[in-house]
């Protein structure tokens, strides 16, 4: 029994009231925010002339190219003055196969073509990361994700389509130069199914969805906001899944992301761009992965889910007990987290 409900525990369990997962908040192993910030962040660069991105002539025939936030055709040489494309993938995960060709080998095991399509998103300079993009050139790569998602949705066999971005070799980047990526599958994410399914169930016991009841609540606490706009809010999230993350989420309820109007697009990307630079400035340019969870593409209506993009630094290396049990452990509280980030 605890004497005094009041003493400060030296870890906490967090329960995940959308996936139903538990996370660990060490307190008892805590940081001071600041020393999440090294001195020292190199990422292993390669030299422009060995860059592929920056010949990108030498690359695969663009499906979208942008110039200073206008749609431009794409042709087959891409032209000088471009600012970001899509092209597809040297060496693709998945490739538009004809048929799945489901088979099975022996009594237990199922196998399939893994049918898709991977695209690689560039923007142009070298170096720079998008935290350090102005807000209208963080807009024009949402521009891209969206034109290609609008693409490739109806296309055989793709039923949901990832959109992600490593940035530095500790976030997985095998080239230095800053890219997000795209990849369409015949099959839905586990965790993006797990949501759905639970926020489905909420929605029918309260015919209100979480999402927003969470945003709400967290507009009142304000507590784990790091940053908001008219139509966005950021947010280190309660149950926190690693040191610093943070969730990028319409205020409004929105289903599906590539609706986004020209004005959602402009206001998230001031949130984007205002998340990355403030983890830019307060953790000294980590490496940091995001993706984007939406509704999927699988021709069936999913009302009650609320897309959102969710943006993890990486402050940790994964050992045997997450690895093991598949429960994080995170060394701050969102709370001081999400307070350090403000004051960035």
């Amino acid at each position: 029994m605890v004497k005094n409900p009041k003493k400060q525990f030296p870890s906490e369990l967090r329960f995940d009231l959308v996936s139903r997962d538990w996370v660990v908040i060490a307190t008892g192993r805590a940081r001071r925010p600041e020393t999440f910030k090294k001195e020292e962040r190199k990422t292993e660069e390669s030299p422009r002339e060995k860059c592929p991105f920056c010949k990108i002539g030498t690359q695969e025939t663009p499906t979208v190219i942008f110039s200073h936030g206008k749609e431009i055709p794409a042709k087959q040489r891409i032209p000088q003055n471009w600012t970001t494309v899509s092209i597809p993938n040297k060496y693709p995960a998945f490739i538009p196969y004809p048929e799945l060709q489901e088979r099975y080998e022996g009594p237990f095991y199922k196998k399939m073509n893994a049918a898709g399509f991977h695209e690689v998103v560039v923007t142009r300079d070298h170096k720079k990361s998008l935290g350090l993009f102005k807000t209208a050139e963080v807009k024009e790569v949402f521009d891209v994700y969206q034109r290609r998602y609008l693409d490739l949705m109806d296309k055989k066999f793709v039923n949901f389509i990832s959109i992600f971005h490593n940035q530095g070799s500790a976030a997985g980047a095998s080239i230095s130069h800053p890219h997000s990526q795209i990849i369409t599958t015949p099959l839905i994410d586990t965790d993006l199914t797990k949501a759905l399914i639970n926020s489905e169930n909420y929605y029918k016991k309260t015919k209100k969805c979480i999402y927003c009841e969470m945003n709400k609540w967290e507009s009142e606490v304000k507590k784990r906001i790091v940053f908001e706009n008219k139509d966005f809010l950021v947010i280190c999230p309660f149950a926190s899944k690693a040191a610093f993350q943070m969730i990028v989420s319409p205020k409004k309820h929105l289903s599906n992301f590539e609706k986004a109007t020209e004005k959602e697009k402009l206001q998230l990307a001031e949130a984007f761009r205002t998340a990355l630079n403030k983890l830019y400035k307060g953790l000294s340019d980590p490496a940091y992965n995001f993706y984007l969870h939406t509704a999927p593409c699988d021709g069936k209506e999913h009302p009650h889910y609320h897309w959102h993009w969710t943006i993890i630094p990486k402050t940790a290396t994964w050992a045997g007990f997450e690895i093991g049990t598949r429960m994080e452990i995170s060394t701050i509280e969102p709370e001081k987290a999400a307070e350090y980030l403000r004051k960035q």
